[in-house]
């Protein structure tokens, strides 16, 4: 222990007017005493729970902490300023130092300092992340993060991933199984809105032995307000933008026996052409279009909203034939931008909302895709 002291006997002893140190000005050593754990030199230290500083006889007054990049580790100081610990877990494989000052009732100080290695992690983990760095998504659009390893230690990682928004808003995760962590507000965003998403997993355990890699913060932007409402019944969708219809158009859903699923569904990709084989959904050899164009997932089970060119101009609005998808009148190769599919594959992004109504299926799972905005507001984030 570095201890700072005055000039002057030592602590406890009298002068000869016979006065006690508590008298007048302190002199001698400090009285406190500053404790850190680990031990100096220690390693394979755990990166939760592992780092305490603390204070006896006095209070810590300085801790400063820094990994061997010289970054300062953010700390807080509770039970009257006598003991110090990290806000979060340390990185993994890092080495950090210590250095801790305390006062005495008296004034004066004691310092201690350290040095120790975080573990080196057996295995670790990722999260992946929708929407892009920099992208501008529709208002629908929720934080989804899915994990390459099963998550045990769910809000231990859910402490490490903060999404923030201006203006603000209040924010909930909720879990889909041990891989999946969904955020959104209760309901759409504002447009205009700024969203962070600030991921700090470098030495949080997620199960055991597994540990955060990730040190990452991306943002993105909410624009304009598109929701567009299909009705199985009447066989339209009626397209709002900000509020306002711009456009309705004529479709086709899902035929008796293959309905659509009713419910909010947001666009999670977009394709100019792509190609839909039944096999791959679970019919079969019915169907194999190798150039379905403008299509658009709602679900990951393998609902679109997209062009089609196969089906007579007639059926859209006066019949529903698909297998689940909702279509809209165009042309193959999709080269004509005048027809319904191509103008709503142009008007739309990632985010947008498609609410399906009217239709003779149950409402589609909140897992199912992008769509937890099926879930109550009560039941996000419920359990967690």
């Amino acid at each position: 222990m570095l201890a700072v002291t005055g000039c002057g006997g030592g602590a406890g002893a009298e002068d000869k007017g016979g006065e006690k140190p508590s008298d007048k000005p302190a002199t001698g050593a400090s009285t406190a005493v500053v404790k850190i754990a680990p031990k100096d030199g220690a390693s394979n230290v755990p990166t939760t729970g592992g780092l305490r500083v603390t204070a006896d006889k006095g209070r810590l007054t300085t801790v400063t902490v820094k990994d061997d990049e010289d970054r300062e580790v953010a700390g807080r100081l509770t039970r009257g300023k006598t003991l110090w610990e990290p806000e979060r877990p340390l990185a993994t494989a890092t080495r950090y130092t210590v250095n801790a000052v305390a006062r005495d009732e008296h004034g004066r100080e004691a310092a201690r300092n350290a040095t120790f290695t975080t573990l080196v992690a057996k295995d670790t983990f990722v999260g992946y992340f929708t929407p892009e760095d920099g992208s501008t998504v529709g208002v629908g659009m929720p934080v989804s993060i899915n994990f390459n390893r099963a998550v045990a230690n769910r809000a231990e990682v859910a402490r490490g991933i903060e999404v923030t928004a201006k203006p603000a808003v209040e924010i909930k995760g909720h879990w889909f199984g041990d891989r999946r962590l969904d955020l959104r507000p209760e309901k759409y965003w504002k447009p205009g809105t700024k969203v962070t998403l600030d991921l700090r997993l470098n030495g949080v355990e997620g199960a055991d032995g597994v540990y955060g890699t990730q040190e990452k913060k991306v943002s993105f932007t909410i624009g304009r307000a598109q929701v567009s409402v299909v009705d199985a019944a009447k066989k339209t969708m009626t397209v709002r933008r900000d509020g306002k219809v711009i456009k309705t158009i004529p479709i086709t859903t899902g035929a008796p026996g293959t309905e659509t699923y009713n419910g909010k569904m947001v666009i999670s990709e977009k394709y100019k052409v792509t190609r839909m084989n039944g096999a791959t959904v679970g019919f079969g050899g019915e169907y194999d279009i190798k150039d379905v164009p403008h299509a658009m997932r709602l679900s990951t089970s393998g609902t679109f909203i997209h062009g089609n060119y196969w089906a007579a101009k007639s059926t859209f609005g006066a019949a529903n034939v698909s297998h689940g998808c909702v279509g809209l009148h165009d042309v193959r190769g999709g080269g004509d931008p005048g027809v319904p599919g191509a103008w709503f594959y142009g008007k739309s992004m990632i985010g947008d909302v498609v609410e399906v109504r009217n239709s003779k299926d149950r409402t589609i799972q909140p897992d199912n895709g992008l769509n937890g905005w099926n879930m109550p507001w009560s039941e996000w984030g419920a359990g967690q």
